[in-house]
């Protein structure tokens, strides 16, 4: 069996929001279509509290129930079944979506027999690479989908050496046409 989880497509990481991919907004229509060839389908989001140590390390962003929290408008939310909220404490960044609060995912993936886990959305050296190394790590069979994530490349290369190390740790990387 095999899941989508599209990680943090939210307005905050998005172009005009506090800690924005550059061109996030691009690969929207490309999860789309990717939703159309999957039947379970998850999403995480940061969720974070007004004030949260996270907040030293990076610009306020995500803060729950706000706009930037939002996923963006032009995704197809309604197509998710889960949502996993992640970085919901005061002291927890939330970088993977195997840290959500309100979901144990990874006995969730357990018990629904999901041994394929397709991953793409935003942030890729943080958020994209911390779900991925921790599904691996767990005994998924992981896969990226390339052209559905974007980083925020604060570095410009980060990207581009968390795809690396990604695939140092045996993680696929696919296209969305090979679906």
């Amino acid at each position: 069996m095999k899941a989508l989880l599209i990680v943090d497509v939210q307005n905050d990481f998005c172009p005009g929001g506090a800690l924005p991919a550059p061109d996030g907004n691009k690969i929207v229509p490309v999860i789309n279509a990717l939703m159309d060839k999957f039947s379970l389908i998850f999403a995480s989001k940061d969720w974070h509290p007004e004030e949260t140590v996270h907040f030293g390390k990076w610009p306020v962003h995500c803060v729950r129930e706000t706009a930037g929290a939002a996923f963006h408008q032009d995704l197809q939310a309604q197509k998710i079944g889960e949502i996993l909220l992640k970085g919901t404490g005061n002291k927890d960044d939330g970088y993977s979506a195997f840290e959500a609060t309100n979901i144990d995912f990874k006995d969730y993936l357990r018990r629904h027999e999901i041994n394929n886990l397709y991953i793409c959305g935003l942030t890729t050296e943080y958020c994209i690479k911390a779900t991925a190394v921790d599904s691996q790590r767990f005994g998924f069979q992981t896969y990226v989908v390339e052209d559905a994530i974007k980083g925020v490349e604060q570095n410009k290369g980060d990207a581009e050496k968390a795809i690396q190390q990604m695939k140092n740790e045996g993680i696929q990387f696919i296209n969305s046409s090979m679906l």
